[in-house]
């Protein structure tokens, strides 16, 4: 299931979020830095929990992809070769690229597990989701 931005979705499970958290202004990151008070610095300890059904839009979505290795490109190359061209090859070049094709695709399924969508949902309350994975959401 891909989501799209502008997209009604609804949280697919309960999530607790806890840790340090800051001032949406706060340009300060660094927890070393602070000068003594909570209240000056902005930091603190944070704890909330959202139910799963809570409804709101996609703001964003990011595609975090790695660099595609020599293998990958290969297994691409040949696949697409092969359900362009296979069915005009002869049995014996056909059966010699489905060989190729599947002595590749662990390479071609080990790059397409590593890639992650995130996505920016506001929900409905005002609250915002940053750099959530895509299936934790389904469309509402």
């Amino acid at each position: 299931m891909t989501l799209t931005e502008g997209q009604r979705v609804k949280l697919a499970e309960d999530l607790r979020l806890s840790g340090q958290v800051s001032r949406a202004d706060d340009s300060s990151t660094d927890p070393a830095s602070d000068t003594g008070t909570d209240r000056d610095t902005g930091w603190g300890a944070g704890f909330l929990a959202l139910g799963a059904g809570i409804s709101g839009t996609v703001e964003r979505m990011n595609e975090h992809r790695r660099e595609k290795g020599q293998e990958v490109r290969e297994y691409e190359r040949l696949k697409s070769l092969l359900d362009d061209f296979g069915h005009q090859m002869p049995p014996g070049s056909r059966k010699q690229l489905d060989e190729q094709v599947a002595s590749l695709k662990p390479a071609w399924e080990s790059y397409q597990e590593q890639q992650r969508v995130t996505v920016r949902v506001r929900f409905d309350n005002g609250f915002v989701l940053d750099e959530a994975p895509a299936d934790l959401f389904t469309p509402a």
